[in-house]
């Protein structure tokens, strides 16, 4: 994928909104790159709010540069140029209720106050007139900012029945700005947590990869606590012995400090190495794997979220492992993930950072040492005539071990001793 201009990706936008304009639609910037350009973020992308309905918006942009991916809800996608970020232009909308939690039944189009109105939290609810340069709020979001609030529009439990996954984007919003949660609002969203379950696994992933990576991703993980969401989306961590939201972080005495004070230390974390933090604490077989597929996660992630907690503690004593074990571990690709994990749990568990600054030392070998090339492979053992099967397995394996340890360094060694090896294992010559 390309890389994208910030810069351009605002040009287009900002010309998607005079388009409109042009064809004599009202036309706004709306939701969240209104909420981050008032908190001096730069956006990540753009999203218009318009008069104009889906089937005008295609005409305006022609159908060949829109797609019609959500016109049922009024949202058609704007396709950008290359090296930007497409814009999603969205009618202004009235909802009706939500039978399913999820979406609304059905939706009603109308101007900006009642679009405004049927959005979720205040400072997501404002728009911005980019030609103007006039910020236009009808909720209360600019107060809301200021303040650092995230508060429910209207009646909290309303918007809460319209989409049960509110209730996690405010513990993101939370996690991501450091903000407090309106009391309202968070009293809604603890009367409403159970209710949590009839959001579908990807969309309770797709929040918690936010809230687990993001600077304040403790205080999520606390948030998550108190409102009771966590043993919703998480029953497992009811089996730890405290879970206490506003517990002292001075002492990893049990599972619950500890995931945090892991959470806490490690460096811009990925979503494996927070998922990881998580389930090393959990008992039961393998909870990396059994949470990964109930929350539907990639293959990807469950395969490297389970790598680090496998080889965590390897690293943490890594000058105990033979050369040729660690050699193979330093060599893999999530290497560094992994290196950070271990330190992260290593400053809070047991102090071992020297053995991860060691195993820092020896990746900056030069590779030739660091991971030289095999003497010796299977073609080789095949035409001097072994029989492929265990033994032959083992002795490349003893082979390469004696050539990381330095004990043979040419293909004559290492051939005398496969022929050695060979003649042990009592298997007879093809």
């Amino acid at each position: 994928m390309p890389e994208t201009s910030p810069e351009k990706t605002r040009e287009f936008a900002l010309d998607v909104v005079r388009r409109l304009r042009a064809a004599g639609y009202e036309a706004l910037w709306a939701g969240g790159c209104v909420r981050d350009r008032l908190l001096g973020r730069q956006p990540a992308d753009y999203d218009v709010a318009t008069s104009a309905t889906p089937d005008e918006v295609r005409q305006v942009f022609g159908p060949r540069r829109t797609l019609a991916i959500g016109a049922a809800f009024g949202v058609i996608v704007v396709r950008a140029p290359r090296g930007v970020l497409d814009v999603e232009v969205a009618t202004f909308r009235m909802d009706s209720p939500y039978s399913d939690g999820r979406h609304p039944d059905s939706v009603t189009f109308s101007n900006a106050k009642e679009d405004a109105l049927r959005r979720d939290f205040t400072i997501n609810g404002l728009f911005y007139d980019p030609i103007a340069e006039e910020t236009i709020d009808y909720v209360g979001g600019q107060e809301d900012l200021a303040k650092g609030v995230v508060r429910a529009i209207g009646d909290p439990h309303q918007r809460i029945a319209e989409d049960k996954l509110r209730m996690l984007r405010a513990v993101r919003f939370v996690a991501k700005f450091d903000f407090d949660v309106d009391p309202d609002t968070l009293a809604a969203v603890t009367e409403c947590a159970d209710e949590l379950t009839v959001v579908s696994a990807e969309r309770i992933a797709t929040e918690m990869r936010r809230v687990l990576t993001l600077p304040g991703r403790v205080r999520g993980m606390r948030l998550l606590a108190q409102t009771g969401l966590l043993s919703v989306i998480l029953p497992e961590t009811e089996a730890w012995q405290s879970i206490d939201p506003s517990v002292e972080l001075t002492s990893p005495s049990d599972a619950w400090q500890r995931v945090l004070m892991v959470l806490q230390e490690l460096a811009e974390p990925t979503f494996s190495q927070a998922f990881a933090t998580v389930t090393r604490e959990l008992a039961g077989e393998n909870p990396a794997e059994v949470i990964g597929r109930r929350w539907r996660l990639s293959l990807e992630e469950i395969k490297r979220t389970k790598y680090l907690v496998t080889h965590e503690r390897e690293i943490r004593r890594a000058r105990d492992l033979p050369w040729p074990q660690l050699q193979r571990l330093l060599i893999t690709k999530p290497i560094k993930e992994l290196l950070g994990f271990a330190e992260a749990i290593a400053s809070v568990k047991d102090g071992t950072i020297a053995q991860v600054k060691y195993c820092r030392e020896k990746l900056a070998m030069p590779l030739t040492q660091l991971n030289p090339s095999p003497l010796i492979d299977g073609d080789d053992l095949v035409r001097k005539g072994f029989r492929p099967g265990p033994v032959f397995a083992r002795i490349l394996t003893a082979i390469r071990d004696a050539q990381l340890e330095g004990d043979v360094s040419t293909v004559e060694q290492a051939m005398d001793m496969a022929d050695q090896l060979w003649q042990a294992s009592q298997d007879p010559l093809v």
